[in-house]
C-alpha cells in the first residue's frame, strides 16, 4: 500500500465521519418534512382520517429520532476515536484498524465497505459479530467468520 497504515486509518475515520455527517443531515431534513406534513395535516384534515394520518406521521417522527439519536451516537463514537490518536497497538480493541489475509477492518460503527486509497475496507461495529469475533486478537491470532478462516497481520 502506498500510504502508511496510519495515513490509512486517518482517511478511512475522515470518510466514515463524512459518511455519518450526511446521514445525520438526511435524517434531519426527513424530520423536518415530516414535522411540516404533521403541522400542514393539522390544518386541513377532519374526523377520522386525521387521527390516522396524523398516528403514521407521528410514528415517522418518532422513527428518525430514533435514528437522529443512533446517528449522533455514532458521530460521538468516531470523534472519541479520532481524539484517542493513532498509537499502534497490539490489541484489536474500537479505533483498530486490522488487516487479515482476507481483508481490511476498521473497528467503529456500522457503515459497511468504504473504498480508501483503492483499499477496500469494512468498517464495522464492535458488537457485529465479526467484531466480535476480532476484539481482544493479536497480530497471528486466527478465526473464522462464515466458513472462512482468517489470520490476522497487521493492527494498528
Amino acid at each position: 500500500m502506498a500510504n502508511t497504515y496510519l495515513e490509512i486509518k486517518e482517511n478511512v475515520l475522515k470518510a466514515a465521519m463524512d459518511r455519518t455527517q450526511d446521514r445525520i443531515a438526511m435524517i434531519e431534513s426527513a424530520l423536518d418534512t415530516a414535522r411540516d406534513s404533521s403541522n400542514d395535516d393539522t390544518k386541513s384534515s377532519a374526523g377520522d382520517k386525521y387521527e390516522t394520518s396524523r398516528e403514521m406521521i407521528q410514528q415517522d417522527i418518532n422513527r428518525y429520532q430514533l435514528q437522529l439519536q443512533e446517528a449522533n451516537k455514532d458521530l460521538q463514537q468516531l470523534k472519541n476515536i479520532a481524539s484517542a490518536g493513532g498509537e499502534k497497538a497490539d490489541l484489536v480493541k474500537v479505533g483498530s484498524l486490522v488487516k487479515t489475509n482476507t481483508g481490511i477492518y476498521f473497528i467503529a460503527v456500522s457503515i459497511g465497505l468504504l473504498k480508501i486509497d483503492a483499499a477496500n475496507i469494512f468498517v464495522i461495529s464492535p458488537v457485529s459479530p465479526i467484531g466480535k469475533l476480532l476484539l481482544g486478537k493479536t497480530v497471528g491470532d486466527s478465526f473464522s467468520f462464515n466458513g472462512v478462516d482468517q489470520r490476522i497481520l497487521a493492527v494498528h
